[in-house]
């Protein structure tokens, strides 16, 4: 299906079984794969892989993002070459509905915002089923352990396991 206020490139694949509802842009050699579901204000970078079953709403996909399959993705943003494994979904609302914050270090800013998923910086592998907390923010060149529940500020070139340990990476 497609919506009004939608600018497909032409060199970008949509699968005729994808759901496109805008306002979005889709740009080039972008992949929109069979029963994608995405629901508007979402920017698809150049070279982006948007799976099987995955839905985006209110996004940005830096270039070369790769959301294969069964993902969720809900007000965030994913930097460039990011990949989130099979499963893997970023939790936009808090259980108790309040507003979302950010939690580092000793610090905590408050967003004003009852929708805030996770911020990727740029080459963050987030494994399979792995969910990211609404307000996370992950470092560049981070791995995150499949199976994983992730919050608050990852710092970069950093590894993240299902226990919730934080490793530098050597």
């Amino acid at each position: 299906m497609r919506g009004e206020d939608i600018w497909v490139a032409k060199s970008a694949t949509v699968f005729p079984t994808a759901y496109l509802n805008g306002p979005m842009i889709i740009d080039e050699e972008a992949e929109i794969r069979h029963c994608a579901f995405i629901r508007g204000s979402a920017i698809v970078g150049k070279n982006c892989v948007v799976g099987n079953s995955t839905e985006l709403k209110n996004v940005v996909l830096f270039d070369n993002v790769q959301v294969p399959h069964y993902n969720y993705v809900g007000d965030s943003i994913l930097g460039y070459r990011s990949h989130m494994g099979a499963g893997s979904i970023t939790s936009n609302v808090k259980s108790d509905k309040t507003l979302v914050s950010v939690k580092g270090q000793g610090d905590r800013i408050d967003t004003g915002l009852k929708k805030f998923g996770a911020m990727l910086g740029d080459f963050v592998e987030v494994g399979c089923n792995s969910v990211l907390n609404p307000g996370s923010v992950i470092g560049r060149h981070t791995n995150i352990y499949p199976v994983s529940c992730v919050r608050g500020v990852i710092p970069a070139d950093s590894i993240v396991k299902h226990d919730e340990t934080v490793k530098k990476k050597n």
